[in-house]
């Protein structure tokens, strides 16, 4: 072979190499292709993909579904065109359109996640979160553009969800507490930076435990739905209502000055009671008692405002219910309820600091008819944090209004019991009578039966030392449930005597039902007996018919020797008062009438 075919050959053989391995790499270049095609239609995200002229070059299926453009007809348009996203915040398509396109223009990416929609060719809309990346050749210029988008609708319907659940009542479908306190907090900013003057207004109903009790809770949920649809009803759009918890409302009248907001909240409340409620054929007065704050500069906090938007709702439940009270800052009644409304705090801290403190006083015999051993009543006081001792007529009237008394009541068994286990021997046998004072409350508290005989099983006292002091009138008031919780607590050994004997209407009627065996006569009938023949003549009578029945007397109040010998000359068998025995810390009068001797005649 001359060297001319030689080369020939050669250079077929190159060129033959050089198409097969160019063959080779279109082939490969193709799988690639198609393998990256094949992953973009597959996957979950949208992928637009533009030119540098910002025109679409490629849009994969999800693309298509979303934007409602086909590839083909998608060529060559603007992506603002085939992408229009807009801003849910308050930003139109055109502000979106020139935001991406500059992110086009300059080559800079672009992630776009919060409150976006886009828009579909047909009109739908979806929420979708979105990121322009550029795309660069090896130069580092850029080519194009890639955005990848995916719809986040069912997300962020969710999202919203859990924030309307988080803001609103679940059974109602109104703000609930939490929320209607921001948007006060933001009525009272306004309040004070512009001069505007709103109201608020605090709503209680006044049948709905009549409701839940006769017809049972599916009632009382419907009546606060209908409720509800009154109150909106009657509001304007821009006013608001919650649900505060149970069967309280809240409503808030924005930039509404105060006499106007008097006619509106008179009419919502004329609104309630227009036909009554009627569930499976029993009828029942939708009514409410309202209280009205109304907020100017200068504003309180929310927390006060609420506060004084229910002491004037429980103002009108005071004064007979179903009606209106207006909050007045300085009036007598609101001060009271806010002193009363200060002590609750203080009890809850003073239970929770475990500073309450048992006092005893001595009752001391004045007849043969009198048991032996020591006998005092204990009593209650509370410690302050810098040492104020405070005697129950401080705080007892605040706990009673506002449901404390079970509290204190348990607080006190309890600590009488560890406390009397604690002492020595000596003491334990010489202590005849514990008394121990019960609230109205307890004798209705199906558990304090239980809570009692817990207690006393925990620390061992006998239950014959232990007497349990309740009021005639709460006696009166709860003949049914005091008879049963005495009459079980009698069965486990425990005592009970009946205070503040005398004030009721009808005092011996109900002796025969309740097992007590001592009576104690109110002191009002003590302390002017020896010159005053009527109160003389109640107490003979009391103490008659007490020895009559079997029990034991003791007269409350002694204030004076002279008291002390009538007494003794009528037959009553035991003295208490201040004369008598001052109360003190209950350790230390324990110790000095053991060593004394209690159960002496006085």
């Amino acid at each position: 072979m001359n060297p001319v075919e030689l080369d020939n050959a050669v250079l077929r053989n190159l060129l033959a190499y050089t198409t097969r391995a160019y063959e080779e790499q279109m082939r490969a270049l193709a799988a690639e292709k198609e393998a990256a095609q094949v992953t973009l239609a597959s996957i979950g995200d949208g992928v637009l993909a533009s030119d540098r002229e910002g025109r679409v070059k490629y849009l994969n299926p999800v693309a298509e579904r979303l934007t409602g453009w086909s590839g083909a007809e998608a060529a060559g348009r603007l992506v603002a065109e085939v992408f229009r996203l807009t801003d849910e915040t308050g930003g139109s398509a055109g502000d979106m359109a020139a935001l991406l396109g500059r992110s086009i223009a300059d080559g800079s990416g672009l992630r776009l996640a919060e409150r976006i929609s886009l828009e579909s060719r047909d009109g739908r809309r979806y929420a979708v979160e979105s990121t322009c990346t550029p795309m660069r050749d090896a130069a580092g210029e850029t080519v194009g553009t890639v955005i990848v988008f995916q719809d986040v609708s069912n997300q962020r319907l969710l999202a919203l969800q859990l924030a309307h659940q988080a803001t609103h009542d679940e059974l109602t479908g109104l703000l609930n507490r939490q929320a209607f306190c921001a948007h006060l907090e933001r009525a009272i900013d306004e309040s004070r930076r512009e001069g505007t003057t709103h109201a608020l207004c605090y709503m209680d109903l006044d049948q709905f435990k009549l409701v839940n009790e006769t017809c049972g809770h599916p009632a009382g949920d419907e009546l606060l739905r209908r409720v509800t649809v009154l109150l909106q009803a009657g509001l304007r759009a821009e006013d608001l209502a919650a649900r505060l918890g149970g069967d309280e409302f809240g409503i808030l009248l924005p930039r509404c000055p105060f006499p106007e907001a008097e006619r509106r909240i008179a009419a919502l409340h004329r609104a309630l009671q227009v036909s009554p409620y009627v569930w499976q054929e029993k009828s029942f007065a939708v009514e409410a008692s309202i209280g009205l704050v109304p907020i100017a500069r200068p504003g309180k906090s929310a927390a006060h405002l609420l506060a004084a938007a229910d002491h004037a709702c429980y103002l009108a439940k005071e004064k007979g219910r179903n009606r209106i009270q207006v909050y007045q800052e300085d009036d007598a009644e609101f001060v009271r309820r806010h002193d009363e409304m200060n002590w609750v705090v203080r009890i809850h801290q003073t239970l929770q600091e475990n500073r309450f403190r048992l006092f005893s006083q001595e009752i001391r015999p004045l007849s043969e008819r009198a048991g032996q051993g020591l006998y005092f009543e204990v009593l209650l006081r509370m410690i302050e944090d810098d040492g104020t001792l405070h005697l129950p007529s401080d705080f007892i009237r605040a706990a009673e209004r506002y449901g404390l008394m079970r509290a204190i009541d348990r607080w006190v068994v309890r600590q009488c019991a560890e406390t009397l286990s604690a002492q020595p021997e000596p003491f334990l046998s010489s202590l005849g009578t514990c008394a121990i004072n019960l609230s109205a409350v307890s004798l209705g508290d199906d558990a304090f039966l239980d809570y009692v005989l817990e207690q006393f099983q925990r620390y061992p006292v006998p239950a014959e030392k232990i007497c349990f002091e309740i009021t005639e009138t709460a006696a009166i008031e709860n003949l049914p449930q005091a008879t049963r919780l005495l009459t079980t607590l009698s069965g486990h050994g425990f005592r009970f005597a009946l205070d503040d004997f005398g004030t009721g209407m009808s005092s011996y009627s109900y002796l025969k039902e309740i097992p007590v065996s001592i009576l104690k006569i109110d002191g009002k009938f003590i302390n002017d007996m020896v010159t005053d023949s009527l109160d003389r003549a109640m107490v003979e009578s009391i103490n008659q018919v007490g020895h009559v029945m079997g029990l034991q007397t003791v007269a409350e109040g002694v204030g004076s020797g002279a008291v002390v010998e009538r007494l003794r000359s009528l037959g009553v068998d035991y003295a208490q008062g201040y004369w008598v025995s001052p109360p003190g810390p209950i350790e230390g009068v324990w110790a000095a009438r053991v060593e004394a001797g209690g159960g002496k005649l006085f």
